[in-house]
């Protein structure tokens, strides 16, 4: 059954209904994110839970958000709509990425990359002008789509982009000048927002042709308010040789030239230019990624959506294939999934190679608001959900090893009690302190005494004071006897 929340041709998780997450509340801080519930069964990689959850017109907590294994919130970022939360390298230095913008009913959306440094200042914002054509005709500030924005090894950024034009598709039963979006791909100078190479699946027709796309044209679609998409682009990557491109509507990935030329398909339905060995068959993918090339072939890894909104086939897998370029054979090396737990992913979601010593890859299941890791046998060794399914989305969601130290204080709030007060505190975004102490006066005031002190708990520390002072107070995050971070003073 198709689930009420999409509309005809949805590829994307966008408008859902009523609440959809059970969410946590502090005292420190005006956050509600959703509840992180955790069953973890194994021993997991290293790192933070990257996810950026979104559901209906639940805005509170709709946001970039760090959890820790145990289910506590590390960091929230602003109130928007996000996708592509993540560490990445940029100079040799780690960062945190993320999209936010605008997202369309139908599946992609307009909007920019953010990097932010380990203090969480933004150091770049990367954006796309051009010529491009909306379905209303408006004029955004920035045409990034929000499917992809990776940094490549060469310090620059591969983002994905529609736009729409009138074009032939009397090939499928339409019209002569039927609406449809052409999938765009950038890669662009961090520092400067130039354009240094681009690409553009229709100016690719001869290779990738209309007639090959397993979504419908439909007789409700090819208008400017409904274009066809005949491709959906989601995932870029480098190569040895140029780029690979995921384009899901045609259950395949191409291997282009530097100058955007195919070089070769590979196919979910039919292996494209290769012969399947084993089960090597997707359909409907995302997040495909290229890993150990040689000139000899590649390991390709994918999620497996394996369903659409109109067409639910089979389980939601994560993928790993060989591909052989000298016997031009694609062939399986797992296949992942929970036996315990059959889940029909309809859109987005991502599989992240934790570490190929320990062959450890953790999935983030995209409309089903679920992330699970596991082992190089397979086996799962964590299980985390946030929010009903079918009623939360997270584009991507990603295991990332994180340090900061916010550029912001912590804060701390007070509450009087009939036996002294309750001190709340907490500094968002913080990774490193693990103990808070409590100081009489103000936080510039040297003469303080310490009246309070507790091991950090989570999100949020509480400190009772049994004997609170008459001035203000404020708290210092420590790491060990080493401060962090110090709040402003709060007064009683």
């Amino acid at each position: 059954m198709i689930p009420w929340w999409y509309t005809a041709g949805s590829t994307l998780l966008l408008s859902i209904g009523a609440a959809a997450w059970d969410y946590s509340t502090y005292s420190s801080i005006d956050f509600q994110p959703p509840k992180l519930v955790v069953n973890k069964t194994g021993t997991t990689e290293p790192g933070f839970l990257f996810l950026g959850p979104r559901g209906g017109v639940q805005t509170a907590g709709q946001a970039a958000l760090i959890y820790d294994d145990e289910g506590n919130l590390v960091y929230e970022g602003p109130e928007e709509v996000t996708a592509n939360f993540m560490v990445q390298e940029l100079n040799n230095k780690s960062v945190i990425t993320f999209w936010a913008g605008e997202m369309m009913d139908i599946g992609y959306g307009y909007g920019s990359v953010h990097i932010l440094d380990s203090s969480y200042k933004e150091i770049h914002t990367v954006t796309l002008e051009g010529a491009f054509v909306t379905p209303d005709n408006s004029t955004k500030d920035s045409y990034i789509d929000l499917h992809e924005s990776i940094i490549t090894p060469q310090n620059t950024l591969l983002v994905t982009a529609y736009n729409l034009t009138q074009h032939d598709l009397t090939s499928i039963n339409g019209s002569s000048s039927d609406w449809m979006l052409d999938s765009h791909f950038y890669e662009i100078d961090i520092s400067t927002n130039e354009i240094l190479n681009s690409w553009s699946a229709l100016e690719q027709e001869a290779d990738i042709p209309l007639t090959t796309s397993h979504q419908g044209l439909g007789s409700d679609v090819g208008t400017q308010d409904a274009p066809y998409d005949a491709y959906h682009i989601n995932a870029i990557t480098t190569t040895n040789n140029g780029y690979l491109v995921s384009l899901r509507h045609m259950w395949s990935g191409y291997y282009l030239h530097h100058n955007g030329t195919v070089i070769w398909r590979v196919s979910g339905e039919d292996g494209g230019d290769f012969k399947q060995i084993g089960d090597a068959g997707f359909s409907w993918q995302h997040d495909m990624r290229v890993f150990n090339e040689t000139d000899e072939g590649l390991v390709l890894n994918l999620f497996n959506n394996a369903n659409t909104p109109t067409n639910t086939e089979s389980p939601t897998t994560g993928v790993s294939l060989a591909i052989d370029l000298t016997k031009k054979t694609v062939t399986s090396l797992r296949s992942l999934s929970d036996p315990s737990d059959s889940i029909h992913s309809v859109s987005q979601g991502s599989y992240q190679l934790l570490s190929e010593t320990s062959g450890h890859v953790f999935m983030d299941y995209g409309s089903i608001s679920k992330v699970k890791e596991y082992d190089g046998d397979g086996k799962l060794v964590l299980s985390a959900q946030f929010g009903e399914d079918n009623a939360v989305a997270s584009y991507r969601g990603y295991r990332c090893q994180w340090s900061a130290v916010p550029f912001w204080s912590p804060v701390a709030n007070v509450t009087t009690t009939n036996n002294g007060a309750d001190v709340f505190m907490s500094w968002n975004g913080a990774t490193d302190y693990d103990n808070w102490v409590v100081y009489s006066g103000a936080s510039n005031d040297s003469n303080g005494q310490q009246i309070g002190s507790a091991n950090r708990t989570g999100f949020e520390t509480m400190i009772s004071l049994t004997s609170p002072p008459t001035s203000p107070i404020h708290v210092v995050a420590r790491q060990g006897e080493t401060v962090l971070g110090t709040s402003d003073s709060v007064s009683f």
